[in-house]
């Protein structure tokens, strides 16, 4: 077939790389029906799916090879490179369907196997990914592209909002923190100039009781002097006679004393 289409050698051996694959391929789904067991028949796809995926990218690099050497090539060399390059993408369409096929009969063998089992696992979402990229155009390749980039910007536009908000949020807490500590600062220093006055009026009391206790020793030392004196006069004025009790100094004599004293004096002045 390359033959028949003149083609850069980089496009000749591209070409060449697919068809192997393709061959591979097909030789793979005919050693795949004479598999019986299930499990070697999954096993068996999971190559066949590998080797299509070689052939899709193989299929991509002669897409862009073509592309590099159009501007080089007659309209119609152009023409017939891309009628081969949809050939080769229907040809591989075409096995993606016929493992779609064999994915479905193996489960379907399965959950008869094991009798309502959880039977075969369900294909990833890589696969499936793969699976419908290899069935869609390059246009619709580059649209879905599109969508799935659309729907990323929102969703990081949404996780931006989200962010700003919890900064927003944050910045608030923080504001309102910082008034709350300030106020307790005030509190505590409060508390503190409290603290000091109770501890000031404390030793205050304490020297004012200082000074009452020794004015009251004083007082009560002054007024057992005078009990004692008053109780010394009082005697003396009961009992004159009373030698025991000496007089005091400053005080007069008893009254007897006092009249013997002017007998002496008349005498005198006769």
């Amino acid at each position: 077939m390359a033959d028949e289409l003149q083609m850069s050698p980089q496009l000749e051996q591209i070409h060449g790389e697919i068809r192997d694959s393709f061959r591979a391929i097909e030789n793979g789904f005919q050693k795949l029906d004479k598999i019986k067991d299930p499990n070697r028949q999954s096993k068996q796809l999971e190559e066949l799916t590998g080797k299509m995926r070689e052939c899709k990218r193989l299929i991509k690099e002669f897409d862009r090879e073509s592309k590099d050497e159009e501007s080089g090539n007659p309209p119609e060399v152009n023409k017939q490179i891309n009628e081969r390059k949809q050939s080769m993408i229907k040809e591989l369409n075409s096995y993606v369907t016929l493992r779609k096929t064999y994915v479905s009969s193996i489960g379907n063998k399965r959950v008869e196997l094991f009798e309502g089992g959880t039977g075969i696992e369900e294909p990833t979402r890589a696969e499936e990914n793969v699976q419908m990229a290899s069935s869609m155009s390059n246009q619709e390749l580059i649209d879905a592209g599109k969508k799935k980039m659309d729907e990323t910007d929102q969703a990081i536009e949404r996780s931006k909002m989200v962010v700003e908000n919890t900064i927003e949020v944050g910045a608030q807490t923080g504001v309102k923190l910082k008034g709350q500590t300030e106020q307790m600062g005030r509190i505590v220093n409060e508390l503190d100039t409290v603290q000091f006055s109770i501890k000031k009026a404390s030793q205050l009391v304490k020297e004012i009781g200082r000074k009452v206790a020794t004015d009251k020793c004083i007082m009560l030392f002054l007024l057992l002097i005078v009990c004692g004196v008053i109780a010394i006069i009082v005697v003396k004025i009961v009992n004159p006679n009373n030698k025991d009790i000496r007089d005091i100094p400053g005080l007069a004599p008893p009254a007897p004393t006092r009249k013997l004293l002017s007998l002496s004096t008349a005498k005198l002045l006769a």
